[in-house]
């Protein structure tokens, strides 16, 4: 997401940062820059007169001026304003109610929302140590219930039956019934949605909502969409009570105007976005992040979480304790370190989150792709455990045994070995003492504290 914007708005803050004296004339020629990145991107016009109106008054302002580095002061006032124009911080959900907490997910059909209540249920479950049960109120499309019974198995959440014969409402109440015998937590409803915003539609969900009063109302919208998701959140916050949003599908929008617009529109929070297909795949949105993700200075907060969350630390001390011993770093050690990565998002995420990447030439960045992580992977499973422990061993009549297991090439397998010898060479280095003395020549490159 916000990749065109990012590359648009990165571009303009790096040339600011080398002005030594801010002018009304420079200043009017970057905000064109700027607003012309943000029309490119599908922003509202209405969030984009009032992002440049505020930073023109704050960048005309003393502060910035009588900075001694007024390029740099500039940056940070659009970063804020980013931020500000996207909700400043998360909010999160208010679950503090009597249990079952009710969670009513709303939106238009094909905006993701049966998955998304999937991912919400595994989210509550992992994140916030909440029993869950999912039900379908969509009695309209008879794949539905049984879509998000799938989901539900899949991510371990309670699924409570329903069919196509019921009334919504009636399916709603007995659902909470069930939720309060099995002592459930948290209780997501899946309503049925529509290819546009129609007074049927409205009218059911109005009235499914009087009858279950949830703690939240949560509007699932597909960011693919653009301008437009803001104004479907916009008509369904103006017949019902929202009390946030979810953003579906931005890992396939490169423009990221619905995250833009959708806060400013409707008023109300953008809480989480779906950032792919798997079921862990969604995340709380924190605008001040994503602010900075847009101007190209990283996300090293939400990288630090993923770490956190995803890495195995036992297998990480094993490692490092074996290394420090001496011991050498073969290939099933490649083969953890490729499947943590993996768990984190993929090498595509983590790059994402760091500062810097607009740099980075283009041709580089096309070359990062998951899926070649997913050929590495194939490829150290065709091997014998004998070959994954001693790489040395394997020579040509074994590297085509290897390619054939996997359904690969040669060259393949022999760019996996020299990637591996790499690595191998860096890891010997940390031996010793060796990563004390990189971490020390790095020190001039790394942000302050964080040595």
């Amino acid at each position: 997401m916000f990749d065109s914007l990012s590359e648009r708005l990165g571009q303009t803050v790096r040339n600011l940062r080398g002005v030594g004296r801010l002018t009304e004339d420079n200043i009017k020629d970057t905000m064109r820059e700027v607003r012309m990145a943000l029309l490119e991107a599908d922003v509202a016009l209405p969030v984009v007169r009032e992002f440049i109106d505020h930073v023109k008054e704050k960048a005309l302002g003393d502060k910035v001026l009588k900075s001694l580095t007024p390029g740099q002061a500039l940056v940070k006032v659009v970063n804020d304003e980013l931020a500000a124009i996207m909700g400043e911080a998360n909010e999160s959900l208010n679950l503090s109610v009597t249990p079952p907490a009710v969670i009513l997910m709303a939106g238009l059909q094909g905006a993701g929302k049966t998955t998304t209540v999937a991912k919400l249920a595994r989210w509550l479950k992992e994140k916030q140590k909440k029993s869950v049960m999912v039900v379908s109120a969509d009695v309209y499309r008879p794949a539905a219930i049984k879509q998000l019974e799938t989901v539900a198995a899949e991510v371990g959440a309670n699924f409570f039956p329903s069919t196509v014969e019921q009334d919504p409402v009636d399916i709603a109440n007995a659902a909470i019934k069930e939720a309060k015998i099995q002592n459930n937590d948290v209780l997501i409803i899946d309503t049925a949605g529509r290819l546009h915003v129609d007074d049927e539609m409205m009218g059911e969900i109005k009235r499914l909502h009087a009858a279950v009063n949830p703690a939240e109302t949560l509007f699932v919208v597909d960011s693919m969409t653009g301008q437009d998701a803001a104004n479907t959140s916009k008509a369904f916050n103006d017949a019902l009570p929202l009390t946030g949003v979810i953003l579906t599908k931005t890992d396939g929008d490169a423009r990221g105007g619905a995250a833009l617009s959708t806060r400013f529109i409707t008023g109300k929070p953008i809480k989480f976005i779906g950032v792919g297909e798997k079921m862990s795949a969604l995340e709380p949105f924190h605008p001040e992040r994503i602010a900075s993700r847009i101007l190209g200075m990283g996300d090293v907060v939400s990288l630090v979480e993923d770490v956190q969350s995803s890495v195995d630390t036992a297998k990480a001390a094993k490692l490092a304790n074996k290394i420090k011993k001496g011991k050498g770093f073969d290939l099933e050690d490649f083969s953890d370190q490729l499947s943590q990565m993996k768990n984190m998002g993929g090498i595509a995420s983590l790059m994402g989150k760091l500062p810097g990447m607009p740099n980075i030439p283009k041709g580089a960045m096309d070359q990062v792709d998951d899926k070649k992580m997913l050929h590495l992977e194939a490829i150290i499973s065709s091997m014998t455990a004998k070959e994954r422990r001693f790489p040395d061993v394997i020579k040509g009549s074994r590297k085509k045994r290897i390619a054939a297991g996997c359904g690969l090439q040669v060259q393949d397998v022999n760019r996996l070995l020299k990637q591996f010898t790499q690595m191998q060479k860096m890891m010997k280095k940390m031996k010793g003492g060796g990563m004390a003395k990189m971490m020390r020549s790095m020190k001039g490159q790394l942000p302050p504290g964080m040595m």
